[in-house]
């Protein structure tokens, strides 16, 4: 029976159609000579001259990779911590609410969630700035971090560790030699997973944001407003290639792995 029809065949390309081509787009005009992104002038690359010059732009590019590296490391250890204690816990007074509380934040509108923040640092008259998007950001990401981790902790076999405190290590010890290595994909997952929705976030960064802390996001959305500018296509070009760079290399090393792990066991059976 063949699999792979003609209508597949269509409805791939169509697919794959609609999802790149309006990308392909961006990076062509990107090297536009002219101002007018929807007129074509010529081939040039002014305008990464000209991004890379815009000390706005940078400054932006600051604050959100600042805040994606501190609001990520937050979220990946009150994450962990709160996988741990689903998993591990058992049933103890108030786990419904605790699980309730824990996943409300994924299924919560961006505009809600936002707005309560704002809300909340108004009412405790913090002023805003990186570290209220920082608190922001891990607030909501921790959430997903959990999801992940407490997948991989389901899994885990636990008479490793059982094995390790009969040997003499106390809990933390056991835990950091043992279940840490074992779970650190899923945990590394949940940090680039928190990263990548901080980097991404707008509706939640506009309410917990000041005038001295500008994200990304946030400035790209500011200056579309105005209409859209050959820089902007170029700072969009310029993050799908790290992108790109970065699946790249994540696809290559996984699969680096995965065959560096088959010799090891194909030796170990050998010499079984």
């Amino acid at each position: 029976m063949k699999r792979f029809t003609l209508f597949n065949a269509t409805s791939l390309t169509l697919g794959f159609a609609f999802l790149y081509i309006p990308i392909l787009i961006l990076v062509i005009y990107s090297f536009n000579e002219s101002r007018l992104v929807t007129v074509w002038a010529g081939f040039s690359t002014k305008w990464y001259g000209v991004l890379l010059h815009d000390q706005q732009f940078i400054d932006a590019a600051w604050v959100t990779l600042k805040v994606g590296i501190l609001s990520s490391c937050i979220a990946t250890v009150l994450g962990t911590m709160a996988a741990l204690v689903l998993v591990r816990a058992g049933s103890f007074k108030g786990r419904t609410l605790f699980s309730g509380m824990i996943y409300a934040p994924l299924v919560m509108p961006d505009v809600i969630t936002g707005l309560s923040l704002l809300l909340l640092f108004i009412s405790l008259g913090v002023d805003r700035g990186v570290t209220t998007i920082v608190l922001a950001h891990a607030t909501f990401s921790m959430c997903y971090v959990s999801v992940v981790v407490s997948s991989r902790l389901v899994s885990f076999d636990q008479s490793l560790e059982e094995a390790a405190l009969d040997l003499g290590c106390s809990q933390f010890d056991a835990f950091k030699s043992v279940t840490l290595p074992i779970i650190a994909p899923a945990v590394i997952s949940g940090w680039l997973l928190a990263f990548t929705l901080s980097l991404d976030d707008l509706v939640i960064s506009s309410f917990t944001t000041g005038p001295s802390a500008t994200t990304l996001p946030i400035k790209i959305y500011s200056a579309v407003r105005l209409g859209v500018s050959p820089e902007i296509n170029a700072l969009s070009t310029m993050l799908i290639g790290l992108v790109t760079i970065g699946v790249i290399t994540a696809s290559v090393m996984t699969k680096r792995a995965a065959v560096q792990r088959k010799r090891q066991e194909a030796l170990a059976t050998q010499q079984g």
